[in-house]
């Protein structure tokens, strides 16, 4: 596990598979989003790739000693690719987007924004992005409404779109969350479990421009709902304990 890094405020996560082609320009759009206005890293978590996605960031890491790339001998998934990066992050803070470059690096001085705002409560949030206009077909915007709909009745996480890869929180609070293969879609409502809030703001969301998606629509539905009774069970079993002040 990484030392917390003084220095590094922020610890940007970018879990891929099979993104040659887009990482670099999605590692650029970062820098240029962040540059002079927040000291930070980029961690890269190569989860089994088998194109050039880790021999062009690799390539890129010995000039730029702000990126860092780690690997995966087999593919382990979105989250658990998520969870390394998070280990391994040096900053207070930890930042994710997806590496297909949907997401828009910008925009996370959206999230760094509204985290100002908050205060002290701020320590204990997530803020997660919230794509109105997202750039996907139709079958998958339907499902993905569905699917947030389902998720915010029976987990109560009031959460318009909990699968927005993009997400703000400290790395203390993350590390503290419960691990499984899903993780990265239930962060919010295993956040509210925490004691914590979520906080969502408006981000911006683009086609993609190379590669294909990673994800099969259907698959990923009867396994969300599966993992949905699984975290359901989490909050009835967790009772937060009270502590009295003196």
């Amino acid at each position: 596990m990484a030392e917390f890094n003084p220095s590094t405020e922020l610890s940007v996560v970018v879990p891929v598979k099979n993104e040659a082609g887009n990482i670099l320009p999605l590692i650029s759009e970062i820098d240029k989003a962040l540059s002079d206005q927040i000291t930070y890293e980029i961690i890269i978590v190569d989860d089994g790739s088998n194109d050039e996605t880790g021999f062009e960031v690799d390539g890129l890491c010995a000039d730029q000693a702000h990126v860092r790339l780690l690997t995966h001998e087999r593919c382990c998934g979105q989250s658990q690719a998520t969870i390394t990066g998070g280990i391994a992050a040096s900053g207070e803070w930890i930042v994710t987007l997806d590496g297909d470059g949907q997401n828009v690096p910008a925009d996370i001085l959206k999230l760094l924004s509204a985290r100002s705002h908050l205060g002290n409560d701020a320590a204990c949030s997530l803020f997660i992005g919230n794509r109105s206009l997202r750039q996907d077909n139709f079958i998958r915007r339907i499902v993905s409404r569905i699917a947030n709909r389902v998720r915010g009745f029976v987990l109560g996480d009031c959460t318009p779109d909990s699968g927005c890869g993009l997400k703000l929180l400290r790395r203390e609070l993350f590390l503290g969350l419960p691990r499984f293969d899903a993780l990265h879609r239930f962060m919010p409502a295993l956040v509210i479990r925490s004691g914590g809030r979520v906080l969502s703001v408006p981000v911006s969301h683009r086609p993609r421009s190379r590669g294909v998606s990673k994800y099969g629509i259907w698959k990923r539905l009867a396994l969300g709902l599966l993992d949905m009774l699984g975290v359901a069970w989490l909050q009835i079993r967790y009772t937060k304990p009270l502590k009295r002040s003196d």
